[in-house]
């Protein structure tokens, strides 16, 4: 009879780490999603500043700036 009494309180214990896991998994996963998200949008702002800089380093130089050189 003890042998029984331990299996089912061995299941309760296992059960009940189950369910903390599960939680902990999902907990994980929001915490990853957000972390994408994130860099997503630091990507995104990384993209437009090397299109910036592209564009600034292939324009030709206005008069202006050629005036103040000399």
């Amino acid at each position: 009879m003890s042998s029984l009494k331990n299996t089912i309180e061995k299941i309760k214990n296992l059960e009940a780490e189950k369910k903390n896991l599960l939680l902990e998994i999902e907990e994980l996963k929001k915490t990853a999603d957000a972390k994408a998200t994130a860099l997503e949008s630091e990507i995104g702002e990384l993209r437009d500043e090397v299109k910036s800089l592209k564009i600034l380093i292939s324009e030709p130089e206005s008069s202006a700036d050629q005036e103040l050189k000399k």
